[in-house]
């Protein structure tokens, strides 16, 4: 970083911008496999959670990939400097007082840690899709899974590049065993154990 730059301290505070929207900033970082729900449940909640009168913002793996990731490809190397990006934005939007999900395979556990330490204690929020390589391989809604194993793609993470499982995640959901209304349910219930967002009559 060069030395000529200073960090500009704003005058409205993270927990300002929260009051106002009647909820606490926080990041629901959803992980796993290709075709394991990520996406389908990240939007559900999404949407639950705008019903409801929250202000949130969605990030998902392939649309960052249009802009501001287009750059990368899919080594080791890229995928890291993939989610390093993803975890500077997410980090804005909570500043910005915004409950922020974002959903990407993120295999590597050292790269999600690295996100965990821009964020307050209880802010990050592991959501590991706990589905397994066959169900999600038998989606294949991509045909990814089809083409990696044919040799068409490499790199493709569950087949020749390996997904380290997190260790202890917040929250666990495997959806070949719970509807998209079960794991959106089981979501908002954390947020208000944890008094990120608040009953409203």
């Amino acid at each position: 970083m060069a030395n000529n730059i200073v960090w500009h301290d704003h005058k409205i505070t993270r927990a300002e911008r929260s009051v106002n929207k009647n909820q606490k900033p926080c990041l629901l970082w959803f992980t796993g496999l290709s075709g394991s729900g990520k996406s389908t449940i990240a939007n559900a909640l999404d949407v639950a959670l705008h019903k409801r009168g929250y202000h949130t913002f969605l990030l998902d793996g392939d649309n960052v990939r249009h802009g501001l990731c287009k750059d990368l490809g899919f080594s080791d190397d890229d995928r890291e400097e993939n989610i390093r990006r993803v975890g500077e934005v997410c980090k804005l939007f909570a500043d910005a007082g915004l409950i922020v999900m974002s959903a990407f395979i993120s295999p590597f556990t050292s790269d999600r840690r690295l996100v965990r330490k821009l964020f307050p204690a209880g802010e990050f929020i592991e959501v590991y899709m706990d589905t397994p390589l066959a169900t999600c391989e038998e989606r294949d809604p991509k045909g990814l899974y089809q083409k990696a194993r044919s040799g068409e793609i490499t790199h493709f993470t569950g087949i020749d590049s390996p997904y380290e499982v997190p260790a202890h995640p917040e929250i666990r959901l495997d959806t070949s065993r719970h509807s998209v209304d079960e794991c959106v349910e089981s979501l908002i219930a954390y947020l208000l154990e944890r008094e990120m967002i608040a009953r409203k009559d």
